[in-house]
């Protein structure tokens, strides 16, 4: 059974969500870059990033899509 057939409605909603904003801005920029940010956010977002760079957060979205029969 995969990962994702074990996620709660609310768990796959917000990897969706995450999955869909890592798009829109991969594909349209981010709006907010060059703003200061506050350091404890900065550490907090690299942290992030290196999970999801691991594999240990987060699946790609053509992955979940499989998953869920719409491709």
């Amino acid at each position: 059974m995969s990962s994702v057939a074990r996620m709660t409605k609310e768990q796959l909603r917000q990897m969706i969500g995450d999955t869909v904003e890592e798009k829109l801005i991969e594909l349209l920029g981010d709006r907010d870059e060059g703003l200061a940010i506050r350091r404890a956010l900065r550490a907090r977002l690299l942290r992030q990033r290196r999970k999801v760079a691991s594999g240990e957060r987060g699946e790609s979205l053509d992955d979940v899509a499989r998953k869920l029969g719409l491709q």
